[in-house]
């Protein structure tokens, strides 16, 4: 065992996640705008010189058909599609393929070579070019230099340097372990994939079995965890599918170690293959050999004519695998070899391939993009354009003159404001106003919580902007507290059709920024009350997103299992308070420093779910005082567990035997932790309280802004 601390004590509550929200990693400088220097580049010059290599064939590793565009293309699909919507992480940005464990993921074998054959332009086009969006933009320039227009290309995706440590792949400790579905086939959230180390399903069928109507299951469930729908889905599979082959020369057996595994020498190249040429023919990748169709550098509906209009029976490849070859003789030999065009081979299919076919929704809907090609092409098109940004967030963040003009639902569109904005007497104006209403401080900032911490960094999705939190489905989830937050929005809206009616002039003030607002002057009152004056600064315009606006069923994936710092939990969470703590708090792209001081300043301001008395160490509720560290801290209390699961206890005076106070783990996790306990006693100390106040209103303005991306 070596020293690291997770290895001593696997239990310990990783804070890590959150330490990657406080620290630049990597060599751009802060003064370094990714924008600026990607919209300096002339885009069609950068495509020109990746379509040129893209036909430039290498010795080191030959081009099948002549052309890198399928590998290209496979490289791009992967790096998005890696995306699920359970917790919004995964995905293209950052271009974190380049690292582990995604780099060395067994469905990645041999994409190590396809970003190699790229850098020399990533080299010419060095701090312009992110490889998060060359390898992107890679993917669509090789389509179109196969005969397919794409829909568009939006650029912004700055890389990361290191690999993403939120992100749990899955309980597996071996390379396409399945230990994540349940009896029924059910995927355990927030997966997105079937196995450890692939991107969606098993090519072979479940499990590695080949039964074509269980595979078409896993898939809809796979692809429903990356927001895709059946047409979707289909178009994706038959699109892809449309170029270039899969690689099963023999078996893996002859494939060395990883990337991450592999001898120094060989400088970050993987899975050296010793079998024949280690290349071209003798290519070794998923294990299933052949292609899709006679044309696999070319755009056409030949893959979707070959699965309807031909039969296919299972066969073991040449790789040890199954898979799927014309039973007639019709389209036998009937496509020239990737690297000799004057030996012909046959088509194959995937299991997943044959699954279209026997799943009687999937088979209508290629069987109208087989009558209806115009309508794959687009169907297709959108679909991909959907894969590859849908983690990028709101269209506002799309650069590059590729951008469509149309703004999809998927985007969690709102509104332009078509009228002025409220200035500072305004703002002073309706936070009096709130603050003289019958709304408590604690209605206003929970509310404004409520709204705000939707927001996913992730794939930055959520946030108040839209005030989603009166639409459906939020305005209905349990942790809102439906009754209330009726009539807490009721006196908003109220109050927000005042003053717009009260104006003679074009001045409004969106539904959006006044729960903001609310929540602002419920902290600058509260830290008056502790005597401290603190003025937050609001920046108006945020607008209101209609339900037509709003894709329900896409927005429940925001549904929190668990929000810590309202001390709420579901009865279906499965991991412990404060491991859900800490993914909410890096999901919302806070500090370790600043999820502390948050927790503490909601118990202070009593915003507590269903104004519970957990953690609640104060006589003064709404005032931001430092009472929650002090006794938390002190040791003439301790504390016991009241719940079988340990998750409340009790907060009893050690020489007298009285319960004084209820908390949960959300809370205690602040003094049992050595980390957590470390900063409260800073803020805990006779000299921490004004530091406390105003870090707090700090990481407080920080997330009801996380999603102004309009103010960047």
């Amino acid at each position: 065992m070596n020293g690291r601390g997770q290895d001593w004590w696997p239990n310990q509550l990783n804070l890590e996640i959150l330490d990657q929200n406080a620290r630049a990693v990597g060599p751009m400088g802060e003064e370094f705008d990714y924008a600026e220097a990607f919209e300096s580049l002339d885009l069609d010059v950068v495509k020109a010189d990746i379509e040129e290599v893209l036909t430039d064939s290498q010795e080191w590793w030959p081009a099948d058909y002549g052309h890198y565009g399928p590998l290209m293309i496979r490289m791009a699909w992967h790096s998005a599609g890696s995306y699920r919507t359970g917790d919004g992480r995964g995905g293209a940005a950052g271009g974190r393929q380049r690292f582990a464990p995604l780099n060395s993921w067994p469905d990645n074998v041999n994409l190590d070579k396809a970003r190699r054959l790229l850098w020399p332009v990533k080299e010419k086009y060095g701090q312009k070019l992110s490889w998060a969006d060359l390898i992107v933009l890679t993917g669509n320039v090789a389509m179109e230099s196969m005969g397919f227009e794409t829909y568009g290309f939006a650029g912004g995706r700055e890389d990361a340097y290191e690999p993403d440590k939120a992100v749990d792949w899955g309980p597996e400790e071996e390379w396409l372990g399945d230990e994540r579905h349940d009896e029924e086939g059910n995927l355990d959230e927030p997966l997105g994939a079937d196995h450890m180390g692939l991107i969606y399903v098993n090519p072979e069928g479940p499990r590695g079995e080949p039964n074509p109507r269980e595979a078409a299951d896993y898939i809809r469930q796979a692809f429903d965890r990356m927001a895709m729908n059946d047409e979707e889905t289909a178009a994706l599979i038959a699109g892809g599918h449309t170029f270039g082959k899969s690689h099963g020369a023999a078996p893996d057996e002859h494939l060395g170690a990883d990337p991450e595994e592999a001898p120094i020498d060989l400088e970050g190249m993987g899975w050296e293959n010793d079998f024949g040429s280690g290349k071209g023919d003798d290519t070794i990748t998923s294990g299933i050999e052949g292609p899709w169709t006679q044309t696999p550098t070319m755009w056409d509906t030949t893959f979707i004519d070959n699965l309807l209009d031909h039969e296919w029976e299972l066969e073991e490849g040449p790789g040890g695998a199954w898979q799927w070859t014309p039973k007639h003789e019709e389209i036998q030999d009937s496509v020239p070899g990737a690297h000799d065009s004057s030996e012909m081979v046959d088509p194959m299919m995937l299991t997943t391939d044959v699954a279209l076919k026997k799943d009687p929704d999937y088979l209508e809907i290629i069987e109208r993009f087989q009558e209806n090609p115009d309508e794959f092409q687009e169907a297709f098109a959108k679909a991909w354009y959907k894969l590859i940004h849908r983690d990028m967030g709101p269209p506002v963040r799309f650069l590059g003159p590729e951008v469509p003009d149309e703004e999809m639902l998927w985007q969690d569109p709102v509104p332009d404001a078509d009228y002025d904005l409220v200035d500072d007497a305004a703002v002073e104006e309706l936070k009096q106003t709130l603050l003289d209403s019958e709304l408590s401080r604690s209605q206003l900032a929970k509310t404004a919580w409520a709204s705000a911490s939707t927001y996913r960094d992730s794939d930055k999705r959520g946030g108040a902007n839209g005030a989603r939190l009166r639409l459906e489905p939020q305005r209905s989830w349990d942790v809102n507290e439906p009754e209330e937050l009726a009539t807490v929005l009721e006196t908003l809206e109220g109050i927000q059709s005042a003053f717009n009616d009260s104006r003679s002039d074009d001045v409004r003030v969106s539904l959006a920024d006044l729960i903001v607002l609310g929540g602002y002057a419920a902290v600058e009152q509260a830290a008056a009350a502790a005597g401290y004056d603190v003025e937050l600064t609001f920046e108006p315009g945020r607008t209101d997103a209609s339900q037509e606006q709003t894709d329900v069923e896409s927005f429940q994936a925001l549904k929190p299992q668990a929000d810590g710092f309202r001390n709420y939990i579901s009865d279906d969470a499965e991991r412990s308070a404060e491991e859900l703590l800490v993914d909410k708090a890096e999901l919302l792209n806070l500090t370790t420093n600043e999820m502390t001081v948050l927790v503490a300043g909601m118990r202070e301001l009593g915003a507590n779910y269903q104004e519970a008395d957990h953690g609640v160490f104060t006589d003064n509720p709404g005032t931001l005082s430092t009472d929650f560290f002090e006794t938390l801290l002190d040791m003439e209390y301790e504390w016991e567990p009241v719940s079988d699961d340990e998750y409340e206890f009790e907060l009893r005076n050690r020489e007298t035997g009285d319960v004084e106070h209820e908390t949960t783990r959300f809370d205690l996790v602040f003094g049992s932790n050595s980390r957590l306990r470390a900063i409260a006693e800073v803020y805990g100390a006779a000299d921490g309280e004004a530091q406390f106040v105003q870090e707090f209103a700090d990481a407080w303005t920080k997330v009801m802004r996380n999603d102004r991306f309009d103010l960047e």
